[in-house]
């Protein structure tokens, strides 16, 4: 994903999106059909959080433009990781979906973690991760 990142960079991307969903399927074992009526479609959620944030995290090591993550954040915590790997902003999806006013509680618990630390801007939190 680092190197994907650095050739949008290269060939003059203001930004790049990391994750977005990833190829799956479910079946329906009672009636061994697939659930999906296209067969396979994108999962997204917080099941891929973990790989769209080692992706965010991938592409920041290797790019100075900026990064969207999207891809399993839910809550203002899923927020703040993503800041932390490196993302400039965080797209939600799936958490939208089931809460369409999701968006106060999150930014809200993103403010409260920026006042409980002295901290203030979310720039101070991108790409801040501390591996040793």
């Amino acid at each position: 994903i680092g190197e994907v990142a650095m050739a949008a960079q290269d060939g003059g991307a203001d930004a790049v999106t990391c994750s977005n969903t990833f190829p799956a399927m479910a079946i329906d074992e009672q009636t061994w059909r697939p659930v999906l009526g296209n067969i396979t479609g994108g999962l997204s959620g917080p099941a891929i959080k973990p790989i769209a944030l080692r992706n965010v995290w991938e592409a920041a090591k290797r790019v100075s433009i900026p990064i969207i993550a999207s891809g399993g954040a839910v809550s203002w915590q899923d927020v703040v990781q993503f800041l932390l790997a490196g993302a400039s902003a965080v797209e939600i999806g799936s958490a939208s979906l089931r809460d369409p006013l999701c968006f106060r509680s999150i930014i809200e618990g993103v403010e409260s973690y920026l006042n409980d630390r002295g901290l203030l801007s979310v720039y101070d939190l991108i790409g801040n991760l501390k591996t040793s």
